[in-house]
């Protein structure tokens, strides 16, 4: 019977002992926010869930976001906003709670998501002319203020025009600004070439 016993607390006491986890030693931890709470440690950033268990291990590509609480990284509608650097230049893609790349890394710029619809900087390029002597193409850059969903696909263009840009880093040295804002759920206001608002009523 003391043998029963002694295997029936074994079986009870391995399982709290497997799940028992700890999250020691952080600089700095977040509110909770979309089920999640982001941790600092050593200038990275992790996450851990609501149970206290880390989801993600720390990495220094997370985006922070500017709180009343403070600049952390955030999860919205399941989606965190990361940046990889490449030949100088920040381009911004977004992962999911798994800490898997969802969007890759292609926007000059994001916001947050909102009702699964995030407003990011396309980058698109077009060849205008060749240059013979050097075999080499010349090329236009521009950027467009687009809608994306959560799975990073183009839902629509804000401005049709685009704003024409230098894709060199010694050029583009600060991070291009994101100039319009959602209103309601389908309004957003626009600027346009005389710096002054469009309203657009986005239609399904």
């Amino acid at each position: 019977m003391k043998k029963a016993v002694i295997l029936f607390l074994t079986f009870i006491t391995i399982p709290i002992l497997a799940v028992a986890q700890s999250v020691n030693n952080v600089d700095y931890i977040s509110p909770i926010h979309n089920d999640v709470a982001a941790i600092q440690k050593d200038g990275k950033w992790g996450f851990i869930n609501k149970e206290g268990q880390q989801i993600i291990n720390f990495r220094t590509d997370l985006v922070t976001t500017n709180t009343e609480d403070g600049d952390y990284p955030m999860f919205n509608n399941d989606r965190c906003p990361i940046v990889a650097v490449k030949d100088g230049i920040s381009y911004f893609g977004f992962i999911d709670k798994s800490g898997n790349t969802i969007i890759e890394p292609q926007f000059l710029n994001s916001t947050d998501f909102k009702d699964g619809i995030a407003i990011a900087l396309k980058v698109n390029k077009k060849v205008i002319a060749k240059n013979t002597a050097l075999d080499k193409d010349i090329v236009n850059y521009r950027y467009f203020e687009v809608l994306i969903d959560i799975q990073g696909k183009i839902t629509y263009y804000l401005n049709q025009d685009g704003v024409n840009i230098v894709l060199d880093k010694d050029f583009l040295i600060a991070v291009p600004q994101i100039t319009s804002k959602r209103i309601s759920e389908d309004l957003y206001a626009v600027k346009n070439k005389k710096n002054l608002w469009n309203i657009i009523k986005i239609k399904e």
